[in-house]
């Protein structure tokens, strides 16, 4: 007699990945997408910063030359303020003096993806930060210094 024995088939191996370690992979790279962007852009904006501040901090220092050279900041069409060349990709300086010969304010307005941004200095260095319409969310102005992070933090 004959014995009908089953023959063994070869165990078929799986190529390729299964829905749930693709759905598990996708939910990964999400999670640390979410978590990565955000500080990325913080870090960029962080990094356009140092236009407005060193070119506000270098015409402080012309501006004060001159009145050591001429005992005042006026007329503005005149000394640093008429002949301010700084430009930048993402901020717009200004040079105002008011009435008075021994006062000016100094001023880099953020463009681009820099709007929303307002640096100023005076004569005596008091340096803010003012936010307008167009910051990103989570920065914050301060009165009393420039500021480089979120949160309002100089």
């Amino acid at each position: 007699m004959r014995s009908f024995r089953h023959a063994r088939q070869p165990a078929r191996h799986a190529h390729g990945f299964t829905l749930i370690e693709v759905m598990v992979t996708v939910v990964i790279v999400s999670i640390l997408a979410a978590i990565a962007i955000p500080a990325y852009k913080d870090y960029v904006i962080r990094g356009r910063i140092p236009d407005a501040t060193s070119a506000l901090a270098t015409k402080r220092v012309q501006m004060e030359q001159y009145f050591q050279d001429n005992h005042t900041y006026a007329p503005a069409d005149v000394g640093p303020c008429a002949t301010d060349s700084t430009s930048s990709k993402y901020f717009t300086f200004s040079c105002s003096v008011p009435g008075t010969d021994t006062a000016y304010t100094l001023q880099a307005v953020g463009t681009g993806p820099m709007t929303g941004f307002t640096y100023t200095v005076d004569q005596d260095n008091q340096k803010a930060t003012t936010m307008s319409a167009g910051a990103p969310s989570g920065w914050t102005g301060n009165d009393t210094c420039w500021v480089t992070k979120k949160g309002g933090a100089c």
